[in-house]
């Protein structure tokens, strides 16, 4: 069943499909020699094909094909993209139609299951790390401890480009050794350089498909001192060809380039990444898109403040900028009076409390990010993974010129505060309280 009539080859390929005549599939397999698995929602074939030697192919041998019929498949595709070369690998995106269908489907009245994609997470979150460790140091310590460590990817402190940000990301060379270590690693009986550590599964980094990549034209530029001004950024990705930057957008240690045309993205990236910007080496990717069903969507539960996409002035995603906030959906509270949800909404997200359902006392940080709606309980929840001290919120206000009340929080995270650094207040005023610290919250998490 293809999503949609899309496919890429690369020397390689990728196509959107569903089920096909296995004869066929088995027969391609027998006479190129390919072999063919699934995984993540994708089938590969080749990748490297029959006695491939040396590394894959360089950048640039990957194509997109798109408008492909829905019932064409790799025996008919494969023998036309063999026309231009040898293929490297060919790669067919699945559409699970059971995720639509099943996703929160009532299989016993009050008891809704969840069916999503399985994804094979190699990689885990471990916070409360020292932030004087080194990449190395972090790295030889969890070699110690777990076995299967491939690499562990350390981010410098925003402030202090000496120190990390008191986390790491580990990746292990299999979603088992991954599972091992963070069983071992349980929080509460395991010290690393005698602090306790929180373990957690790292969120897998969301897929962008081929061909939305293929029109991006913005990159994502990170560890940028905090002292370096969007002006300075513009000029020095401006120097090897003056005029291609539209604009820069930069926020806290990182920021977004925006190109008029993608062909100057692409080389930009190419020459800039590992440049030293006012003393600091910086790392240049294209930026990915997120769609306004994903990020946080999906941690707030659709339930974002009206107007607030727009709260850091961050352009919408026809350009190509990656954004953060997603179409506004409802809240409990009533926010700048735009807003109310009706009891329907209130009741779709309630279910039957049945007579004799056990209840067991659980502490909030034991949940995931997930089971928030609200941005200020999921700050709250992020700053306890990171192990800092709660949020604090100072409110202030002041007066329209029609005589009303306007309302504003400023946060400030006493952890990780060094001057000015620590302290965030949004640049929009609410008329609730409720609304300040939601709004508060969310430019909050939106910075950190």
């Amino acid at each position: 069943m293809h999503e949609e009539n899309k496919a890429v080859a690369n020397g390689c390929g990728k196509i959107r499909s569903g089920t096909q005549n296995e004869a066929a599939l088995l027969a391609l397999m027998e006479k190129t020699g390919y072999s063919m698995v699934q995984e993540n929602g994708q089938r590969k074939f080749g990748g490297p094909p029959p006695g491939w030697e040396g590394p894959p192919p360089p950048r640039g041998c990957e194509v997109f094909v798109g408008k492909i019929p829905r019932d064409m498949y790799e025996d008919e595709l494969v023998p036309v993209f063999e026309r231009a070369g040898k293929i490297y690998e060919f790669r067919l995106m699945m559409e699970f139609s059971a995720i639509k269908i099943l996703n929160n489907y009532e299989i016993r009245p009050g008891k809704f299951i969840g069916v999503c994609v399985s994804l094979d997470n190699c990689r885990l979150f471990i916070g409360a790390i020292p932030k004087e460790k080194k990449k190395e140091e972090i790295l030889n310590e969890m070699k110690k401890v777990t076995e299967g460590v491939v690499d562990v990817i350390v981010y410098p402190n925003a402030t202090d480009k000496t120190k990390n940000r008191g986390f790491a990301f580990v990746e292990y060379e299999s979603h088992r050794a991954a599972a091992m270590a963070r069983r071992r690693l349980i929080p509460g009986t395991f010290q690393l350089w005698g602090h306790a550590i929180q373990v957690d599964w790292a969120d897998p980094e969301k897929e962008v498909d081929e061909e939305t990549m293929q029109r991006v034209k913005v990159l994502y530029v990170r560890n940028l001192m905090m002292s370096t001004t969007e002006d300075t950024i513009k000029a020095e990705f401006n120097k090897f060809k003056p005029g291609v930057v539209e604009r820069v957008k930069k926020l806290r240690d990182y920021a977004f380039v925006h190109f008029f045309h993608r062909e100057d993205a692409v080389a930009a990236m190419s020459i800039m990444n590992g440049k030293c910007i006012d003393g600091a080496s910086i790392e240049v990717t294209l930026a990915k898109p997120v769609n306004k069903e994903s990020t946080w969507k999906q941690h707030f539960n659709g339930q974002l403040i009206p107007g607030s996409e727009n709260l850091l002035g961050l352009p919408n995603k026809d350009d190509g900028h990656q954004k953060f906030l997603g179409k506004a959906g409802s809240l409990s509270v009533r926010l700048n009076g735009q807003h109310s949800p009706g009891l329907s909404e209130v009741e779709r997200c309630t279910y039957p409390f049945f007579p004799g359902i056990k209840l067991t006392p659980i502490s909030m940080y034991s949940l995931k990010s997930s089971h928030f709606s609200s941005a200020a309980m999921h700050l709250d929840y992020f700053c306890n993974k990171n192990n800092w001290t709660p949020p604090e919120y100072y409110l202030y206000s002041t007066t329209n010129q029609d005589g009303k009340i306007l309302l504003v929080y400023k946060v400030l995270i006493p952890s990780i505060a060094d001057g000015s650094q620590g302290c965030f207040m949004p640049d929009k005023l609410c008329t609730t309280v409720e609304g300040a610290k939601e709004l508060a919250a969310q430019f909050t998490l939106l910075h950190l």
